[in-house]
């Protein structure tokens, strides 16, 4: 490897994107990240940011906090700029969203006597649902997601430290996704498997309204002679790649299970090498999109 090539290697920025309602812990995060070394910056305009990355490399890690009070916020602004900084060369975009469940909300407002921003005029509980449906986009783009409705402080900051602590020493972590085709590929991922290949539970009327997390489904797709031989060598890539990644001085990594819906196949092969790199050993956390984006679907019903 010459010189420029080492250089090149140093250059790649980490950027996390702190997001979320307001009341669920955002500052608290930035605050968290701040004392683990990173360079912070709060609410800058949308239409700053490209300039501020286009500029001299950074040389520590940059957490960047943006809420819907930002100003020129939009959702599709925000899903922009996070698809703009993701093919990037130079640097590795972390999406962290700060949920918390809306009477949560609506409790932690009624306990301060705030005025919810997205409702200054208004009750707390319209703005908190204008809100969660403003950034529910987002949530479903994000790459890490911590839910804040039962966490104290003390709890919060925990939680972070584990995900963005300096690596050294640390487990590396890990986040598992199922996703749908039909909606496309989740962002900022690092490996894709396809599982389309195995038997769909969809096809049987008594799975069909049930997801891979339920033990019918996934003894269902499991009994598909394809699915062992497919899902030991995909544990044994993984474990294969891990310590690498480890050495590399990678924090974070994200693979993701895609099928047809993103309810069945997907999720079940999620949910059972979850499970196996967790008596591994392994720090792991799951996202299931679909399943995520319909219970927020009927939340706003």
């Amino acid at each position: 490897m010459t010189h420029n090539q080492q250089g090149q290697k140093l250059k790649t920025a980490q950027i996390v994107l702190v997001t979320g309602p307001a009341g669920a812990g955002r500052s608290t995060s930035i605050n968290v990240l701040e004392d683990l070394g990173f360079e912070t910056i709060d609410n800058m305009p949308l239409s700053l940011l490209p300039r501020l990355l286009d500029g001299s490399v950074q040389s520590r890690p940059l957490a960047l906090g943006i809420d819907t009070r930002n100003r020129e916020f939009s959702t599709d602004g925000l899903l922009d700029l996070i698809e703009t900084i993701s093919i990037r060369a130079d640097t590795h975009l972390t999406t962290l969203y700060l949920d918390c469940r809306a009477e949560v909300l609506l409790r932690r407002y009624s306990e301060t006597r705030r005025r919810h921003p997205m409702a200054p005029a208004e009750s707390p509980e319209t703005g908190i649902k204008r809100e969660l449906e403003l950034l529910s986009p987002i949530r479903s783009c994000a790459d890490t997601l911590v839910d804040t409705s039962d966490l104290n402080v003390h709890q919060l900051r925990a939680e972070i430290e584990r995900w963005f602590a300096p690596a050294t020493g640390r487990h590396l972590a890990l986040s598992l996704h199922s996703f749908s085709y039909k909606r496309g590929l989740p962002r900022s991922i690092d490996m894709v498997f396809d599982c389309r290949f195995l038997s769909n539970p969809h096809w049987q009327p008594a799975l069909r309204n049930l997801d891979g997390r339920d033990a019918q489904v996934a003894q269902y797709v499991a009994a598909d002679p394809r699915f062992t031989p497919f899902f030991e060598r995909v544990l044994d890539l993984t474990q294969l790649l891990l310590p690498a990644f480890q050495d590399e001085g990678k924090s974070h990594l994200s693979i993701a299970f895609g099928c047809t819906g993103g309810q069945h196949r997907s999720v079940a092969l999620v949910e059972t090498m979850a499970k196996a790199l967790a008596e591994d050993g392994r720090q792991v956390s799951i996202r299931h999109r679909e399943l995520e984006s319909r219970a927020g679907d009927e939340r706003q019903d």
